[in-house]
């Protein structure tokens, strides 16, 4: 058994964590949680009942029982969490983004390794429903050598009630991590980025628009977010040399459990939009649709079981997080748009 404690009690660890529990109770035990507010009407549905919540950030940390600790505060608080997380002598899994800095990155990386801990950026989005289709047909290699890959994170919000921010309270830190965790995860490092970094509706706020482009010897992946988009794009658009993959509509499991549908329910994450692949055998072109796998954002914890309890490599490396800091951290510096060379 896995016991983790949580520090934070609001929107991440009640929607993006904690459900996903209830389907891992053989090996996963939520023992307590530390709040400075708590929202009780989540406690049933969560089935949190037996769980205990500390008076104190110090009393979550002392608790001998505890492996891990998963944080979910605002992200300028990352760092000193998770280095306060881990001088207690806990494994640690922190919400996005993982920090602000590449040195902060390196610095709890590097405690973690020193003291045989495990720390690792919370990923969830690796398990999206297209993502895991993308990672399934780019290994199969049914579609030939890929050239070009392009993820979307699109909507329609044209009233930004965000308050005003830092860079790292901005969609491009927000969601740009997630995106281009699911470029590098697919097919590493890249070599060369291009940034295009926006504020298309209040100009005073933090950024809401970017587009990024990855930069591979023999490839090209574009992650684009935008959230004045009020016609149908597709989420994920793959080309390969023998075919072409198209999913319009973003994975599902955030509207389940906006509609308090939890993971324990039958039907919970289901999509009904298919995936269409195009493939080419000569000069004919055969269209499939395709049933979109489930998406499990689960499946994270799953890894972080795997790696303290088995041994197992971890889900994120730290190579790849440090990547991924960096690239958001040199996005912010430069005036866009421009072109970073790893």
């Amino acid at each position: 058994m896995l016991n983790i404690g949580f520090i934070g009690f609001g929107k991440s660890a009640t929607r993006y964590h904690l459900p996903y529990l209830l389907t891992r109770k053989e090996t996963i035990k939520v023992c307590k949680i530390y709040s400075p507010s708590v929202d009780e009407s989540y406690l049933e549905p969560l089935e949190l009942a037996s769980t205990d919540f500390c008076e104190s950030l110090e009393e979550l940390l002392e608790s001998p029982e505890l492996d891990m600790i998963t944080i979910c505060t605002p992200p300028t608080t990352h760092y000193e969490l998770a280095m306060k997380v881990l001088r207690a002598g806990k494994h640690v899994l922190v919400e996005k983004p993982f920090c602000s800095t590449v040195e902060e990155a390196e610095e709890i990386f590097a405690y973690a390794k020193a003291h045989q801990l495990i720390a690792m950026p919370y990923q969830n989005r690796r398990f999206d429903s297209e993502m895991i289709a993308a990672r399934e047909i780019v290994h199969s290699g049914e579609l030939g050598d890929v050239f070009e890959v392009e993820f979307h994170f699109d909507r329609f919000r044209p009233e930004d009630e965000r308050p005003q921010g830092t860079v790292y309270d901005g969609e491009f830190y927000g969601l740009g991590i997630h995106l281009l965790d699911k470029g590098i995860s697919l097919f590493g490092i890249p070599d060369k980025v291009f940034y295009d970094i926006r504020t298309l509706r209040k100009p005073e706020n933090p950024d809401d628009t970017f587009e990024m482009q990855l930069f591979y010897p023999d490839k090209k992946v574009i992650l684009k977010v935008n959230q004045l988009i009020a016609s149908e794009y597709p989420s994920l658009r793959i080309n390969g040399k023998k075919g072409s993959l198209v999913k319009y509509g973003m994975d599902m499991q955030e509207t389940y459990l906006k509609q308090n549908i939890l993971p324990n329910q039958d039907g919970f994450g289901i999509d009904q939009q298919p995936i269409t692949v195009t493939l080419a055998n000569g000069e004919e072109l055969s269209v499939e649709k395709r049933l979109t796998p489930i998406g499990d954002y689960g499946k994270v914890y799953d890894a972080m079981y795997a790696t303290i309890k088995e041994g197992k490599p971890k889900l994120v490396s730290d190579e790849s997080a440090i990547a991924n800091i960096r690239i958001l951290a040199d996005g912010v510096q430069h005036p866009t748009p421009f072109i970073f060379e790893l």
